[in-house]
Parts: structure tokens; C-alpha cells; sequence
């Protein structure tokens, strides 16, 4: 591997390309502002530079899912306003990761998918009754075609 020469004006034009590009994704990119727990409505709120605000529920997030009040208080902001942090949870989360509705890892969001169709209802209830009436679900049913 060739021994790669740093002088002091390489460095200098590296840096101004990082505070560029650093400047590019605050334009681009959501940042808080603010953050912190309402427990009124048990839900995390996220002030954002834009003046918009995003709400969620901590349970959907991975590693806040049953702490309790106190530590979910507990939230601080990033110094670039990119993330959050709780310490005492050890959990960071990326502030555009949120906003997309990624909430942890693959296997995280994966059983959060899981639990979405398994949710009862007086409704669900009522049509799985109703169908059940009527013979429960349709048959397939071959066409014509032998497909």
C-alpha cells in the first residue's frame, strides 16, 4: 500500500470538503432541535430545525420498548441535532432513520412487521364469524386453463 503524504494544504481542502458536506445534509437532511418524552400522550416528540414536529410511540423502538418514564426522560439531542441518545438505555437512534420508520435492526423491525396482522379486533371478530357462517374461506378454484 503506498504511504499516502498528508501537507498541511491537502488536510485543509479535506476539511473544507467535510464542512461542506456537513453543510449539505443540514439543508438536506431533518435535525432536532429539541427532543423529549410527553407522557400524557406516551409518546416521544421530536422539534425539528424545519419547525416541524414528529410524534411516536418508544415501544416501536428498539431498545425503549418497556423502559420506563424516567428513562425515556432521559433523551438527549446530538450535538449535530442527527440523533438521540439515552444514555442510561444505552440507545441511539439517527434522526432520519425515525422519521423513515426505521426503528431498529432488520430482525427488530421484522418482528414489529410480525405483530402488526396479529391484532384482534371486535371487527376482525365479527367477519371471522360472519365468513364462518358462510362456509369459511373460498376455495380455490382451478380455471379453465388447468392453472
Amino acid at each position: 500500500m503506498k504511504d499516502l503524504v498528508l501537507t498541511e494544504e491537502t488536510l485543509k481542502n479535506e476539511i473544507a470538503q467535510a464542512r461542506a458536506a456537513a453543510a449539505s445534509s443540514d439543508d438536506l437532511e431533518p435535525r432536532a432541535q429539541t427532543a423529549y418524552y410527553d407522557l400524557n400522550s406516551n409518546r416521544m416528540v421530536i422539534e425539528l430545525r424545519s419547525g416541524a414536529t414528529f410524534l411516536f410511540p418508544p415501544e416501536l423502538v428498539q431498545g425503549l420498548a418497556g423502559a420506563s418514564s424516567d428513562s425515556l426522560m432521559q433523551v438527549e439531542v446530538t450535538p449535530s441535532g442527527e440523533g438521540l441518545h439515552w444514555e442510561e438505555l444505552d440507545v441511539d437512534m439517527s434522526i432520519p432513520a425515525i422519521i423513515m420508520g426505521i426503528f431498529g435492526t432488520k430482525a427488530w423491525m421484522a418482528e414489529l412487521g410480525s405483530q402488526g396482522g396479529s391484532v384482534s379486533s371486535t371487527a376482525k371478530a365479527k367477519a371471522a364469524r360472519e365468513n364462518g357462517k358462510r362456509g369459511g374461506r373460498p376455495r380455490k378454484t382451478l380455471d379453465s386453463s388447468g392453472s
